[in-house]
């Protein structure tokens, strides 16, 4: 077990990443140690907080202070601010990788504002985690909710493109990565994975296409004949009812639609994307910086709570795995 507590990164102070962070920070505070990393000028006005070095007060927030440009204004971000949102990231995961906390929780960022003013060069938060690794990672997104957890195979691509994405080594790497983190960080040491046809009706015998009888099935059935707990492809349309999910662990879908609409559907506010394959936990809140209702108490931090929770168990998980 792990008394680290969980580093929850700012995200773009303009959006709602604050005003949720101190929501779930509120809603937690009693069972899970949280630290934010940002600069204090940035939290909703009045929340009292303390240097995370330093005891503080029950109700006061525990922050890792950071100086940035700017103030902030809810749903007005700043291109100066951009760098301050990098620097919290780095140190987020810095001070993971040297025990200070157990893993990560970030607010949500906005990608094109971090291009323009920090000159930001990764796809998203997912890929420059995987970059501060500092190792050859291929990181894989889960989203998970306590009704489903889903992986989508290829992710932020062309629908045109995904039938070219899909190989049987690009299936073997995300299920490896699948049964690697769900038995360190989930404590399943034997998932079982349910796959998700391309085609409708999973190709339909190869009437509606051939990629899942000439690449997909062929893959499954020889991870399959590797001892791993897996099948399909399955028609996804058949896939995501109650008593279908009961059948599996994780549902490794496509693409990212395929993937994400079931598991919005069930639970918009509660799902939390994970990310599999760093050396570290790291979850987020399923949803983006909300510009248009920052600062005005519509933000629903449920995903947020949830997104807290899920890297807490994570992270004891982890460390009951590995005996620390």
């Amino acid at each position: 077990m792990t008394h680290a507590p969980i580093a929850i990164t700012c995200g773009d102070p303009a959006g709602v990443g604050p005003e949720i962070s101190v929501a779930a920070w509120r809603a937690v505070r009693g069972d899970i140690p949280c630290v934010w990393i940002g600069d204090p000028r940035h939290l909703p006005p009045g929340t009292p907080c303390h240097d995370f070095s330093q005891p503080g007060a029950a109700d006061s927030l525990p922050v890792m202070a950071l100086d940035f440009a700017d103030a902030s204004t809810p749903g007005t971000p700043s291109l100066a601010n951009a760098p301050g949102v990098v620097a919290a990231i780095k140190a987020a995961v810095a001070g993971t990788q040297a025990g200070t906390f157990c893993g990560i929780c970030t607010a949500p960022i906005h990608k094109q504002i971090l291009a323009d003013g920090a000159a930001f060069q990764h796809p998203g938060h997912t890929e420059f985690l995987a970059d501060l690794a500092g190792k050859d990672i291929q990181p894989v997104m889960m989203l998970a909710s306590p009704d489903l957890r889903v992986v989508p195979l290829t992710i932020h691509i062309p629908i045109k493109d995904v039938p070219r994405a899909i190989t049987p080594e690009l299936i073997r790497q995300t299920v490896d990565i699948i049964r690697a983190d769900m038995g360190a960080k989930f404590g399943l040491s034997d998932p079982r994975i349910c796959v998700a046809g391309l085609n409708p009706h999973a190709s339909e015998g190869g009437k509606i296409g051939r990629e899942d009888l000439d690449i997909v099935a062929p893959t499954v059935q020889a991870l399959a004949q590797d001892g791993v707990t897996i099948w399909g492809p399955v028609s996804a349309d058949t896939m995501f009812h109650p008593a279908a999910r009961a059948t599996y662990d994780v549902a490794l879908c496509m693409y990212h639609d395929q993937a994400l609409i079931p598991l919005k559907t069930l639970d918009f506010s509660g799902g939390v994307n994970v990310t599999l394959g760093l050396p570290f936990v790291r979850t987020s809140p399923d949803h983006g910086t909300a510009f248009d209702i920052a600062g005005t108490g519509q933000a629903d931090p449920a995903s947020m709570i949830a997104a807290l929770r899920m890297a807490w168990d994570m992270a004891q998980s982890g460390h009951a795995t590995h005996g620390d």
